[in-house]
């Protein structure tokens, strides 16, 4: 047994060199999350770009989204539920860059998103531009316009959710 006099001796030695520490590789950073891929709405055909939309309202909490679009569909490509429980009714114009959504687009959705389809957001997304009298009448009537810019910021996670603007139209910066 050691006195407490050995262990005092003991502590206040000199300490045995210390033995290297063992190499390692250094680990690789921790992946953080992914950045979204960008997407090329223009090269998507009709469909294809109706159902992308349907997945961003996915992806961004909606729940019973539905693709409706087609011969019939009286103005609603896609509807959901929202997250705070608003029906989302959505139209889909892909146009080229030249042919720009007008007002009577517009007019022939505003219609029917809130009679017809009882929206508690309206939303059109495009491929392409608004006309100046297309916006005048989407903010009149509560309706967001997203361009291709918008919605390209929309799917990368830089713009606020369509339906959680509170404005109109979405000013988009570009």
């Amino acid at each position: 047994m050691e006195t407490a006099y050995e262990v005092v001796d003991a502590a206040l030695a000199e300490p045995a060199p210390a033995e290297p520490a063992p190499a390692y590789e250094q680990a690789p950073p921790a992946a953080g999350p992914a950045a979204p891929e960008p997407v090329d709405w223009v090269a998507m055909d009709p469909y294809a770009f109706e159902e992308a939309v349907a997945a961003l309202c996915r992806r961004d909490g909606c729940r019973d989204v539905e693709v409706v679009g087609g011969a019939g569909d009286l103005g609603a490509d896609v509807t959901a539920t929202t997250p705070d429980g608003r029906r989302l009714v959505v139209q889909c114009k892909r146009y080229t860059d030249g042919n720009k959504v007008g007002s009577q687009d517009l007019q022939r959705f505003g219609g029917t998103c809130y009679a017809v389809h009882q929206a508690g957001a309206a939303v059109v997304v495009t491929t392409s531009t608004f006309t100046e009298p297309a916006l005048e009448y989407a903010g009149r009537c509560g309706i967001v316009c997203l361009d291709l810019a918008g919605l390209t910021a929309w799917s990368e996670d830089g713009a606020p959710l369509p339906w959680h603007t509170g404005a109109a139209v979405l000013p988009v910066e570009g």
